[in-house]
């Protein structure tokens, strides 16, 4: 099984690092557009959507170049981002206090459009993101990466007391403070790196440290792992609802493209709205 994740992983690495690091925006765009509307496929069938789910991802495509063709995914308006924050941290906490029960009791229709608002919005703020420049988008990434790596090692060490049994059973708060604190550790990397002079573009620690000081950037980065959690249980808690392990099984020895991608989905809407790229 680990043999074949680290294949995946590098194909999937394959693919990313060159639409990251050539010039033309739109490989970027194309690659995730495409990740994106599997994952609104998944989501679908997650929420019992059945054979018309390939319709909820291809609506989901459609959009993504609907956003394109009238310039959005360079500059998109502000208040989507603050509409989108404003949702996860009031909605997202909403649902997973009503856990595993309460999400059926939600309309479908109000759920495959939750699910398509929520993978459209951070598709859209990654190609944003993109367009700050590979610094700022990378400093995103590794946020989100690093709080997962080390919420999995500190959890296998420490993790006696679980975060929420009924939704992730694997998860402990052991896990999430590690998360915060390697985090916080590569937040003050990045900030020494910046200062050098090396990086052509601000990352998103610098936009932020350069708005509210050192101690303002430690609190957005305990809330950004904290957010990144709540995107993570809501994948779960859907899962669960569900009855199924993974959200699909696209990405061998990884599941689908939604449990790749849950952490990411509060998290880079919510960056943009409170350090947009210079």
């Amino acid at each position: 099984m680990l043999k074949q994740r680290i294949l995946t992983a590098l194909v999937l690495l394959a693919f990313l690092l060159p639409a990251l690091l050539v010039k033309p925006a739109w490989p970027f765009a194309v690659l995730t557009g495409v990740a994106f509307a599997a994952a609104g496929w998944e989501w679908a069938r997650l929420n019992g959507a059945g054979r018309s789910a390939i319709v909820l991802g291809i609506g989901l495509a459609v959009a993504c170049l609907l956003a394109y063709l009238v310039g959005w995914t360079k500059g998109a308006p502000r208040a989507v981002w603050w509409v989108a924050t404003a949702l996860w941290v009031l909605g997202g906490v909403s649902v997973l206090r009503a856990g595993v029960a309460g999400w059926p009791r939600v309309p479908s229709p109000v759920r495959l459009g939750l699910g398509v608002v929520a993978l459209w919005v951070c598709w859209l703020a990654m190609v944003n993101a993109r367009a700050g420049g590979l610094n700022y988008i990378l400093s995103i990434f590794m946020l989100v990466w690093t709080a997962d790596v080390f919420a999995y090692f500190g959890g296998r060490a420490f993790g006696r007391r679980k975060l929420a049994p009924s939704i992730s059973p694997g998860k402990s708060w052991a896990g999430v403070w590690s998360g915060m604190v390697g985090t916080l550790g590569v937040a003050i990397a990045w900030l020494m790196f910046d200062g050098s002079g090396r990086a052509y573009y601000d990352s998103f620690y610098t936009l932020i440290n350069e708005r509210v000081t050192t101690i303002g950037l430690a609190f957005v980065v305990i809330f950004l792992v904290a957010m990144s959690v709540v995107g993570d249980l809501f994948e779960s808690l859907v899962k669960r609802s569900a009855g199924a392990k993974d959200s699909s099984g696209l990405l061998p020895g990884h599941g689908g493209i939604l449990d790749r991608i849950d952490a990411l989905l509060p998290v880079f809407p919510i960056v943009l709205a409170l350090a947009p790229p210079s």
